[in-house]
């Protein structure tokens, strides 16, 4: 992510620390390896995932003639032929999203022990944390694909209707595909969300508090303010932003803020909105309005929608206000 960067936060004893998160060049230590290798691997589907959804045109053709043309037993078939490959791919991002799970899980624990504070395991634990950055960039890029392209919504609807149609009229149809109905349930499910991949790391983080009862909630609460926090000094101060290589770089550490901000806002009591959270939620709204509004409003749309507290009586109206849609 460009040059080494000197960013100010604050630990949970409230002394300051500076360190350098190196969210490009950060390699793992010794202790970091075994997690930093399971995650690796996931992320390295990750970016192929992203690919593959980037590239998804859809079968819309194809359904609009068979919709047109239900009588047509060969319109019909090309249809049917069309979506049956585009499904496997949809069953294929589901499947990830599961192991995305695990991968969250693993670096979860390894950064919210109790050995040290949060802003000591994101010094100390640099590849782990830029892993962690990696995986909240490519869920909301993913979210991002999937809410602009309906054809997926579309695809997958034709796909269940076919498939029912089929089964009424005894036709097997199961037997030749790999989305069963049960599973086809499932990835409905999935789909129906406007952000699938970002509530499937909400539902995990909220998980992995509620199953890990010895270790404090300020662990993994403090773990995520202190990111949000690192992104946001990034972001707001010429210094540290004229280091980026690219805009590519500003749209990451966007991602990633507005990722981490949810997932505390989930995991939190009180949530990231409240007066007493340790995310400045202002400086962040703020951070993302003086970007260009192309580019920033699927993710303040993200913070609108998705978030648990921001309609709560305990949110501000000034908060409330700087997201109130023009």
């Amino acid at each position: 992510m460009g040059n080494l960067i000197k960013v100010l936060t604050r630990d949970i004893d409230n002394n300051t620390s500076n360190f350098f998160l190196d969210f490009e060049n950060a390699q793992p230590t010794g202790p970091e390896r075994k997690v930093w290798d399971q995650v690796n691997e996931i992320l390295v589907e990750a970016m192929e995932i992203l690919g593959e959804l980037q590239s998804y045109s859809g079968a819309g053709e194809s359904i609009r003639q068979a919709i047109q043309q239900p009588s047509d037993e060969r319109v019909q078939e090309r249809a049917w032929d069309a979506v049956v490959p585009l499904v496997g791919k949809l069953k294929k991002f589901y499947e990830f999203s599961l192991k995305l799970e695990g991968a969250l899980h693993g670096l979860l624990g390894a950064l919210t022990s109790t050995r040290c504070s949060p802003t000591q395991h994101l010094e100390q634990e640099q590849a782990l944390a830029r892993q962690f950055a990696e995986i909240l960039h490519f869920t909301l890029r993913f979210d991002e694909l999937k809410m602009t392209n309906p054809a997926i919504q579309n695809d997958f609807s034709y796909y269940r209707r076919t498939l029912s149609r089929m089964r009424i009229n005894n036709v097997s149809a199961e037997e030749q595909n790999e989305v069963n109905n049960e599973l086809a349930n499932r990835m409905s499910l999935f789909y129906a969300n406007a952000t699938p991949m970002l509530k499937t790391l909400s539902d995990c983080t909220t998980k992995f508090v509620s199953e890990n009862t010895d270790l404090p909630v300020e662990n993994t609460t403090d773990c995520l303010s202190t990111m949000a926090s690192v992104c946001k000094v990034m972001l707001e101060t010429p210094e540290y932003r004229t280091r980026f290589a690219s805009e590519d770089t500003v749209q990451f550490c966007l991602r990633v803020m507005v990722g981490v901000i949810i997932l505390y806002d989930f995991v939190h009591p009180a949530g990231a909105f409240v007066k007493s959270s340790k995310i400045d939620m202002k400086g962040c709204i703020k951070v993302l309005k003086d970007q260009p509004p192309n580019s920033v409003e699927i993710l303040l749309n993200a913070l609108r929608y998705t978030t648990k507290h921001l309609n709560d009586e305990t949110t501000s109206k000034q908060i409330k206000n700087m997201l109130q849609t023009n």
